[in-house]
């Protein structure tokens, strides 16, 4: 897979796709916004794959739109505005919505659309030392496509705050609002994430991604007769599935499952 933005690598059942323009602070544009949408589609599909490290090279993250990409959206017409965010839109949902858990590698500052990146990941890892900030009202604009997964990962309440004040926050408050899963020095970054791809890929593929939507489903249901059933069903199913019984049958015969031995 070649691309001019990214960079991508697979190894050891995980790939990493950094994003590769540090000259602009990782800023993205047209080409970055295809660029990711295909590679989250095609490394969502390879089954060689088993969790996705999303990381970027330089000193920021991601500082959100690219400045010459405005201005050229400057003079779009409205419907070429629309059909500009729809594939901003698809993108973010791309990677949300990816089959493979998606863990976010934050080295550096995480501006406006960087924060809609990192959001819509599973899992985010950041360094003590970045910042964060949804910048859009200070140029006029408001952070639509990404508020989804924003508001999903800091609640409304702090949404409320950020999304109307354009004010700067640390890692640290992003950490106590949730929207960080691990906040580490920048020695610790790469075996954090380390640490967490060897634990996601040591599990069963299928129940991996079955837990992921289970999160997805059960989020905000109210808990009734429709949601235990539900439930059941999905615990039945998976009990009865190749990899379920090969995962019981491991455990019980103190061995190996046979996922783990493929993935090495």
């Amino acid at each position: 897979m070649n691309y001019q933005t990214l960079l991508v690598e697979i190894a050891q059942g995980a790939a990493t796709v950094t994003l590769n323009r540090p000259d602009v602070r990782n800023a993205f544009n047209e080409t970055v916004i295809a660029e990711l949408n295909e590679v989250f589609s095609e490394l969502g599909q390879n089954d060689q794959v088993r969790a996705i490290v999303l990381a970027a090279n330089g000193s920021a993250f991601c500082a959100g739109a690219d400045l010459n990409w405005m201005k050229k959206m400057a003079a779009y017409t409205p419907e070429e505005n629309l059909a500009d965010a729809q594939q901003l839109a698809e993108m973010l949902y791309q990677i949300y919505s990816c089959q493979k858990p998606v863990i976010a590698k934050v080295q550096g500052d995480c501006y406006a659309g960087g924060l809609g990146l990192m959001t819509a990941c599973d899992i985010a890892v950041v360094v003590d030392s970045a910042s964060f900030c949804l910048s859009e009202v200070k140029l006029g604009l408001i952070p639509a496509t990404i508020s989804p997964y924003v508001i999903k990962a800091m609640g409304a309440n702090a949404a409320r705050r950020y999304f109307v004040t354009a004010e700067k926050f640390s890692s640290q408050e992003g950490y106590r609002l949730g929207m960080v899963h691990e906040l580490v020095a920048a020695d610790q970054l790469d075996a954090t994430v380390a640490g967490i791809v060897k634990a996601i890929v040591s599990n069963s593929p299928d129940a991996v991604v079955a837990a992921k939507w289970l999160v997805e489903d059960v989020t905000g249901a109210e808990i009734e007769e429709d949601l235990l059933t539900y439930t059941a069903e999905c615990i039945a199913e998976i009990r009865s599935s190749v990899e379920g019984r090969e995962g019981v049958a491991a455990f019980l015969e103190k061995r190996k499952p046979n996922w783990l031995l493929l993935s090495h």
